[in-house]
């Protein structure tokens, strides 16, 4: 591929899912810069209706939101999990903001990439909304939980491999 002396085009070609940390903390700081970065995706009409909630492993609610997922093993592994929301009362189309809430979510996990950490992006945990939310003290009234971002410091290489652009491309150019 070309443009690989390009910072962002390098960061997104080596992103990886990262599923097991060290036990080593994360700055504050580092996290709000991951969460700038999610801040400055697009959204619909400039909407920005993601909400972020940062649960530390020493948080309570940290054990309680791996008891939602059969990936519980990630999440208590992990220095802190970034859950990503929709806050339902600013949303005012679904697929449009469902989309920017993907959006969000990959400039978060690329900004993690960049300072050297490892995220992962676990989506099964929304299924049972109910629990999840519960876990996080937070209202289904309020909020549609949209992915939860584990983060920590890689204690693994992570590995991935694309199908060819050939097989993705409906037509020539």
């Amino acid at each position: 591929m070309g443009h690989t002396d390009n910072p962002v085009i390098d960061a997104i070609l080596k992103r990886r899912s990262i599923r097991k940390y060290t036990d080593e903390a994360i700055s504050r700081e580092d996290i709000i810069t991951i969460m700038e970065a999610g801040q400055w995706a697009p959204s619909g009409l400039n909407n920005q209706p993601w909400r972020f909630m940062v649960v530390t492993r020493d948080d309570p609610r940290h054990d309680k939101l791996a008891t939602c997922t059969k990936y519980a093993h990630i999440i208590r592994g992990s220095y802190a999990c970034i859950a990503v929301m929709l806050e339902k009362k600013a949303i005012y189309s679904p697929m449009k903001d469902h989309q920017g809430a993907g959006a969000c979510i990959q400039n978060m996990m690329l900004a993690a990439h960049s300072l050297g950490l490892g995220t992962v992006w676990l989506g099964q945990i929304v299924n049972d909304q109910t629990a999840s939310l519960n876990a996080l003290d937070k209202s289904e009234n309020e909020y549609e939980l949209q992915a939860v971002i584990a983060l920590g410091h890689p204690d693994q290489k992570g590995s991935a491999d694309r199908k060819p652009l050939s097989e993705l491309l409906l037509e020539d150019f």
